[in-house]
């Protein structure tokens, strides 16, 4: 379809990463964020050779090798190591049918990691109820998404910054944490307009 190649193409390029991520709720992020493009390009989601056309230019421009998998089991270990810190034995960390980390009874937990690190945060329940991370590239974000990652007033806001694509990054990431820790509880995928980010000078 030459809309979704010629208008669609940089979106998609922009996308790849989250959509390709092998962390659920970036890959879910990523999915939502290629619907609400698709829809703005007046494509019909629900338009099975639509939706055919945008999944197989995404696989196009992704590419695959084993890091996803070894970025897994690192984050798991990670996992396991501060599971040790807080006196509780190794325990297998299974990804559940939504590829959430499924967590020991009395621990909660968040795993993130990008190309070359992960980190892993553990706590004990009933104290902490849910805990949410997330770790992303120090460099700026593509502007091409803020739209789907910002609402209005933060976009507002970013416009008067003297870095505005490197913050944009944080309010992607802060987001991202927030969401990881809502999930668990709620088991709801929430828009990235449902919340609001204020960043203070520090």
């Amino acid at each position: 379809d030459p809309t979704i190649t010629d208008t669609g193409a940089p979106i998609l390029r922009a996308l790849t990463p989250l959509i390709t991520d092998d962390r659920p709720m970036h890959r879910l992020s990523g999915l939502w964020l290629a619907e609400r493009f698709a829809r703005e390009l007046g494509l019909g989601w629900k338009d099975t050779s639509a939706t055919q056309a945008l999944c197989g230019a995404v696989e196009e421009l992704a590419h695959t090798d084993a890091a996803p998998s070894v970025r897994v089991r690192a984050g798991r270990t990670a996992a396991r190591r501060a599971m040790a810190a807080l006196g509780h034995p190794p325990a297998a960390i299974p990804a559940g049918p939504d590829r959430a980390p499924v967590w020991p009874p009395g621990l909660t937990g968040s795993i993130t990691h990008t190309a070359d690190a992960c980190l892993a945060a553990v706590a004990e329940t009933p104290m902490v109820t849910s805990v949410g991370i997330d770790l992303e590239p120090a460099g700026p974000l593509d502007p091409g998404l803020w739209p789907g990652i910002s609402t209005g007033a933060e976009r507002r806001w970013l416009a008067g910054q003297a870095d505005p694509g490197r913050l944009a990054r944080l309010l992607f990431c802060a987001k991202e944490a927030a969401y990881k820790a809502q999930y668990p509880l709620t088991r709801t995928l929430l828009d990235f307009d449902a919340m609001e980010i204020g960043v203070g000078p520090d």
